[in-house]
């Protein structure tokens, strides 16, 4: 991988990837407002939103750091079987597994200290460990996808792979938060 450091090369490569990545997010919005009255019906859902899109972005810019810079070191090779690879993706599982209950329980006694929760302590627990596990999931494959992409295009993936993943995780998040709560709720 042969990369420029500069500002023009820099912004050759990753200006239409943001511009893909803007219109993405807009989808993230339309779901938002489709399940506005859901929302405000029930708080606890609210409060959870940001804090989901939130964390799993920050699992996904994690998860995309590391294997970029494994990337970079040349310790990382896509094989299925690649400890750095499988170590990262479980950590990442690892990781949604104890915060997504933490932040389950704590939109329920937000919610609970300030509008009483609409819904079971139980059900907000479910609602959040459950997208958060398949965030988990949806988040490493995009992270592994979004790293190797970078490679065959001979990109960065200093330059691509975050934005990529992040943003794409806000979207997922949402899509996933809901799928949920109409499994759950």
């Amino acid at each position: 991988m042969q990369t420029e450091w500069t500002v023009r090369a820099i912004t050759r490569a990753t200006l239409p990837v943001l511009v893909a990545l803007a219109l993405l997010e807009l989808v993230s919005g339309l779901v938002l407002g489709s399940v506005e009255a859901t929302l405000l019906e029930l708080p606890s859902l609210l409060v959870l939103v940001p804090v989901t899109i939130g964390a799993a972005g920050n699992l996904g810019s994690v998860l995309a750091a590391r294997l970029s810079t494994a990337f970079h070191l040349g310790t990382l090779s896509f094989a299925p079987a690649d400890d750095t690879l499988a170590g990262n993706a479980l950590a990442t599982l690892a990781l949604s597994l104890t915060v997504f209950p933490v932040v389950g329980a704590g939109a329920w006694l937000l919610t609970e200290l300030v509008a009483g929760a609409a819904l079971p302590f139980r059900t907000v627990l479910l609602v959040a460990t459950a997208s958060g596990a398949a965030l988990a999931v949806l988040t490493v494959v995009v992270a592994v996808v979004a790293t190797y992409a970078a490679y065959r295009f001979e990109l960065d993936p200093d330059d691509i792979v975050i934005p990529v993943v992040t943003n794409v995780c806000d979207v997922l998040g949402v899509l996933v938060l809901f799928a949920a709560v109409r499994v759950f709720v």
